[in-house]
């Protein structure tokens, strides 16, 4: 499979950027992840960034494919939660840090993806949004259940509370997984932290990644998103894939290695002719001298 990438990170009105994104690639698959660090108690940054290292680190360790896809990305972010719990503990003085993640896994034609938080998962074609997640919000929930309207959802002065984060508490967060998706040539696949999807529109972000390069539109709409929300724009960062080909280099490169063993085998085989050859011209240029010494 071939692919396009695109990310980008903005600090906004903020002192500091608590986002994090990784982009980890093999023969086999790509995995996407990104944090935002909770910005409520200190530390965000430290929770993000052991998000992705843990990411990073299986990945190295259970390289790809993933037999169980959507078990797998489960597991991930798990095991990155206890280790966020573990960093806090053991930083001077100790921290309770969080953070949000959202994770995606492409190999061999489909894709899965799992979340925790309000840090969201698109799957846009043709520039329209087919999938995303359900943030893990307060306000989200009350629009569930019914409570609220989606006007109300976009101006709630709660609307980033998360209910659903790693890190914080001892106890395993409730982790939000996908089935698997086949995914068609020009799919975009965009994983992003409130800070970018919460000012701009859907039918916005669709657009420009259909109509521009992932980098360009990335930074664009990341731009956008803080001159919206300002002077209060919080971190804004994204990180895309979009499907260039799903054909299998694998295969192919099998081929030619096929035909280099089928050239080395014929030329084993004619070196071996040559040798036959030679033997029987020698055996008839001596025959008559080996029927005479047989006479004597």
């Amino acid at each position: 499979m071939q692919f396009e990438f695109g990310r980008t990170s903005r600090l906004g009105n903020r002192p500091v950027n608590q986002d994090r994104i990784e982009v980890i690639e093999s023969p086999a698959g790509v995995v996407l992840v990104l944090g935002d660090g909770l910005g409520g108690k200190p530390g965000g940054d430290l929770a993000a960034q052991t998000l992705v290292d843990t990411v990073s680190e299986e990945l190295a360790l259970n390289p790809l494919p993933a037999e169980k896809p959507g078990a797998f990305l489960k597991e991930l972010l798990r095991r990155a939660h206890h280790k966020i719990l573990i960093a806090g503990h053991e930083h001077k003085p100790p921290l309770q840090p969080g953070t949000t993640a959202v994770i995606c896994l492409i190999q061999s034609g489909m894709a899965w993806w799992a979340h925790a938080g309000d840090s969201r998962l698109y799957l846009f074609r043709n520039g329209l949004p087919l999938y995303r997640t359900t943030d893990h919000s307060y306000v989200e929930q009350l629009y569930q259940e019914g409570r609220i309207s989606l006007k109300k959802l976009q101006s709630h002065p709660m609307r980033n509370y998360v209910t659903q984060c790693l890190g914080l508490s001892v106890h395993d967060p409730q982790i939000t997984t996908s089935k698997g998706v086949a995914i068609k040539q020009g799919d975009v696949l965009l994983l992003c932290s409130d800070g970018f999807w919460d000012p701009l529109d859907e039918a916005q972000i669709g657009l420009l990644l259909d109509e521009q390069k992932l980098n360009l539109a990335l930074n664009d709409l990341a731009e956008r998103a803080e001159a919206a929300s300002y002077p209060k724009s919080d971190n804004a960062t994204a990180v895309a894939i979009r499907v260039i080909s799903l054909q299998q280099l694998r295969p192919l490169a099998q081929h030619h290695k096929t035909g280099a063993q089928k050239h080395r085998a014929n030329a084993v085989q004619n070196s071996l002719d040559s040798a036959i050859d030679e033997i029987q011209r020698a055996i008839r240029e001596y025959d008559y001298e080996m029927k005479t010494d047989n006479n004597k």
